[in-house]
């Protein structure tokens, strides 16, 4: 179905997907941020420290970017969650990818998180410095709610979806572009290495068929930079 805007038509479908990155990720940079939930509730995140904000920050990205899409996925594409990389794929291939990939990371974390500009910015959640008892809830949440919403929005929906219409090249680069976005005050190591990740998990992703071998090595990366900076800080 095509859509006119002053005499110009666009594929509908395609116009939504690529409008949905910049779109979305706006909201979520302004309304789903850690700093608009304590300027809103200065006093709740005393509680917890910072807690509660990182709560709300993957909330938020959950909802905007996980169920908004999948709603227009389903009702709207109508189609089916296998075809856009929810499903276990190439399990051969997947595994064999992620194990060896996983090797690679360990060593390359440890380092990470020995560097002061990573120790600034991991753990999010900085009352985990203190309370190390909130570790494993802390990650449940942000595994379950940010990682599982990230592949899915860039890795499956814009990525699978994207493919259909333009082809491997530009849906990789395309999700690549909006991923590396995301991580942009990050640290300048991180964002460079989101290029290098968005090329890789893309190619992953679709060589697989699956979106969930990316996810276990995000996970991986993101789980072991946090619980090497608190194993570091503590020495």
């Amino acid at each position: 179905m095509d859509l006119k805007i002053l005499g110009i038509s666009f594929d509908r479908d395609q116009f939504v997907l690529l409008i949905s990155a910049p779109l979305l990720l706006t909201i979520y940079f302004y309304q789903g941020s850690a700093d608009f939930f304590e300027a809103v509730f200065p006093d709740l995140p005393k509680t917890n420290g910072d807690l509660y904000a990182r709560y709300w920050q993957f909330f938020c990205f959950f909802i905007l970017l996980g169920i908004l899409p999948l709603l227009y996925l389903k009702l709207v594409l109508k189609g089916s969650l296998k075809d856009y990389g929810l499903s276990l794929g190439d399990t051969k291939f997947g595994l064999k990818w992620t194990l060896g990939l996983t090797l690679v990371i360990i060593p390359l974390m440890w380092i990470a998180a020995g560097m002061s500009d990573v120790r600034d910015e991991y753990p999010l959640a900085r009352i985990l410095f203190e309370r190390r008892d909130l570790f494993i809830q802390f990650e449940a949440i942000y595994i379950i709610f940010y990682y599982v919403t990230w592949e899915f929005f860039f890795r499956g929906f814009l990525l699978f979806g994207l493919n259909k219409s333009l082809g491997p090249q530009l849906a990789i680069l395309i999700q690549t572009v909006s991923s590396c976005l995301v991580h942009l005050g990050k640290p300048e190591g991180e964002v460079l290495g989101a290029i290098l990740v968005g090329i890789l998990f893309g190619i992953l992703a679709l060589r697989s068929g699956s979106i969930w071998y990316g996810w276990l090595l995000h996970i991986t990366i993101g789980v072991l930079t946090d619980s090497f900076v608190l194993i570091q800080h503590g020495t």
